[in-house]
């Protein structure tokens, strides 16, 4: 477990209170759709993902880039119990949706571009 210091916390939460997430979610998901395009595997259900354009374009994208990051205020909430805060939606996505957790790496670095 990660022992996060008060100074910690507070950097941490104050780059989550300025990020827009609409924007954000939106712009690093299709980041992530576009540059690692087997990742799109997983939205076949969201239509049309044969380019970039339709990619950025599509509602569905933007809307669950948006939950994204909404699902990690769950992480600031909980800073001390993060593993246990987690384990339904880890279980969603590794063992319904299987979902390759290298995935969720890439994401992270496409967040971190935007």
């Amino acid at each position: 477990m990660v022992e996060w210091t008060d100074d910690e916390r507070q950097m941490i939460n104050a780059i989550f209170d300025n990020l827009d997430y609409d924007e954000i979610g939106r712009k690093s998901l299709c980041r992530c759709l576009i540059v690692y395009p087997w990742t799109q595997r997983y939205f076949g259900s969201y239509g049309n993902l044969y380019s970039a354009q339709t990619i950025m374009g599509n509602p569905l994208i933007a809307k669950h880039g948006t939950k994204i990051l909404h699902g990690l205020d769950r992480a600031l909430k909980n800073m001390d119990d993060i593993k246990n805060t987690y384990t339904e939606l880890s279980e969603l996505h590794s063992e319904k949706l299987h979902v390759d957790p290298d995935n969720f790496r890439l994401l992270a670095d496409c967040m971190t571009v935007c």
